[in-house]
């Protein structure tokens, strides 16, 4: 990424715009070409947005908009007006009592580094809401757009579906099961 000089980040058109996060109203003056993801991280203070590659790949920023995953280090800030933006930290924020997409993770043993971890959490989380019954080949085609480069993904996909069980769901692999057994 090439620095600005003083310079042009004194003469860099500004705007006010108005977030809102996590179900926080915030207003901020910020230059126009300020992505989301920075935004968040260096206004906001919401750390827990990664930012990896910093072209949409990785997935490490994704955040969710008006409850749809997006990467947020490809919108600028105030493409997000008028809309929710929910973060990691909007998701589950208390090490004490984790959010259920959290704690499937920890019982999945879904954490590596950590790194990619709050993209993976948005993006299951939103999932989850729209499929409550994910297949594994499913639960792997919702992830695919997001890279963990500690490992491999067998425990995340078990996360997906240990998420779905959490929220009173079950994979799909569960509901066939029960499909058998009743026509037996």
């Amino acid at each position: 990424m090439t620095q600005m000089s003083a310079t042009e980040a004194a003469t860099e058109p500004r705007s006010t715009i108005r977030l809102s996060v996590n179900g926080k109203d915030h207003v901020l003056d910020v230059p126009d070409r300020k992505l989301l993801s920075d935004v968040l991280r260096q206004d906001l203070e919401l750390t827990g947005t990664h930012v990896g590659c910093e072209h949409g790949v990785c997935g490490a920023c994704t955040v969710q908009l008006d409850g749809d995953p997006i990467r947020s280090c490809l919108i600028f800030a105030a493409s997000a007006q008028n809309h929710e933006v929910t973060t990691v930290e909007g998701i589950g924020d208390d090490p004490e009592n984790p959010a259920d997409v959290q704690q499937a993770f920890i019982d999945s043993h879904g954490l590596q580094c950590g790194f990619c971890t709050p993209g993976f959490i948005t993006t299951i989380d939103a999932f989850v809401n729209e499929n409550p019954h994910p297949s594994e080949e499913e639960a792997r085609e919702a992830i695919s757009g997001n890279l963990c480069r500690c490992t491999g993904y067998q425990n995340i996909v078990k996360a997906v579906q240990r998420t779905a069980e959490l929220r009173g769901g079950c994979g799909q692999d569960c509901c066939d099961r029960e499909d058998t057994e009743v026509s037996q």
